[in-house]
Parts: C-alpha cells; sequence; structure tokens
C-alpha cells in the first residue's frame, strides 16, 4: 500500500464517486440490507482496484436536509482508503456521540459525502497574524493543538465560517480550549487538503 500524499491528483472523479455509494452500502447492511448484483459488482470492482488500496486519511458526513446528522474520520491511517470509508461511515452512522444512531428510515433522506485527505502538514508561523495570512480559506483543513487537546475542521467548514478569526475561534472551542487560545503561545496548527466526493442530496 501507497501512503496518499496529494489528494488532489489521486483518484480519478469518475472512481472517486463510487466512494459515496460505498459508505451507504455498509450502511445498508448494518441495518441487515441486501445488495443487489450490481452493487455487489461495483465493491467487488473497488476491492481489486488499487487505487483505493492507498493508504489516506478520511471522513464520512451525514447530512439531513441540509444539517449535520454525523461526521467521523481519521487524518491518517494505516488502514486502505475502503477500509477507511467503510469504518467511518459506520462510525458516522452510529457512533457519532453528538447524535442518536441513524434509524434505519432516515437513511433514504440521508446525503453522505466522503473525504480523502492530504497527509497534515505543520504551519510554521510567528504570532497569530502571521498565521491568519498563511491559511488559505476554502482551501485548508485545519488542525490545532495545544497539549492533549485537539480538535479538525474540514475545509468545508470554511462555507460556514468564512473569517479566517472565527474558523479558529471554533475550533478552539471544538477543542475545549477558550476561543481566543488561537492567538496564545504553545498552539500547533498542520494544514492539510482532500479530495470531495457527494452524492446528489436524497430529497
Amino acid at each position: 500500500m501507497v501512503a496518499a500524499k496529494d489528494p488532489a491528483a489521486l483518484i480519478p472523479p469518475e472512481k472517486g464517486r463510487w466512494l459515496p455509494r460505498l459508505a451507504r452500502q455498509a450502511i445498508r447492511e448494518a441495518f441487515g440490507e441486501s445488495l443487489s448484483d450490481p452493487e455487489l459488482r461495483l465493491r467487488d470492482a473497488a476491492r481489486k482496484d488499487p487505487v483505493f488500496s492507498t493508504r489516506a486519511g478520511t471522513f464520512v458526513t451525514l447530512t439531513r436536509a441540509g444539517r449535520l446528522r454525523g461526521c467521523i474520520g481519521n487524518l491518517t491511517s494505516s488502514d486502505t482508503i475502503l477500509e477507511g470509508v467503510r469504518r467511518n461511515a459506520l462510525h458516522a452512522a452510529f457512533h457519532d456521540p453528538r447524535f442518536s444512531p441513524l434509524a434505519a428510515d432516515e437513511l433514504d433522506s440521508t446525503r453522505i459525502e466522503v473525504s480523502v485527505l492530504s497527509v497534515p502538514q505543520k504551519l510554521a508561523f510567528r504570532g497569530p497574524q502571521e498565521l491568519l495570512a498563511l491559511l488559505h480559506p476554502g482551501r485548508d483543513g485545519v488542525v490545532l493543538k495545544r497539549g492533549l487537546a485537539s480538535a479538525t475542521f474540514l475545509p468545508q467548514v470554511w462555507q460556514q465560517l468564512p473569517r479566517a478569526e472565527d474558523f479558529l475561534g471554533q475550533l478552539c472551542l471544538k477543542a475545549g480550549l477558550p476561543r481566543t487560545a488561537w492567538k496564545e503561545s504553545g498552539i500547533e496548527i498542520e494544514t492539510y487538503r482532500v479530495q470531495i466526493f457527494e452524492e446528489e442530496p436524497a430529497c
């Protein structure tokens, strides 16, 4: 297996569109549903395709009526993309502590999005103003750390928090830190890029 470095060219779009479908398959099987022959052929083809045997961090995001319903992932992985998507789909559906487990009658109206990550890279900066200048809103995923506290936002979060100050403030709160902790010493920042594959809205 090969570790992913740049997700921008990692997965061809025509194959990347398989990933939300494969995530949905995993959730459907957890509900005891049987897959059709075309779905089984898709899964077999993905298992044999070397592009999906690459190691990379993945996130699976579930939304219903435009609202978050679950989001679980990992920044890096020793598993393949295919294994990571399956695992994170199940965790997002059933084990996101912010939500009750997904019910079977919710699945048809749930939209699935899969993000494949590049390896996070540490960002060198001196002070909060330089940090703001180095970030690329809308493009960078950001990991914030201080001591044992850490949190990440995918690049998609910039859509809700387009100002870098607000983005970092909310990221601090997610990590359990004060909103202004990103301005203080001892903060570490890593950034990464993602390749995003979405389903069409289910309803």
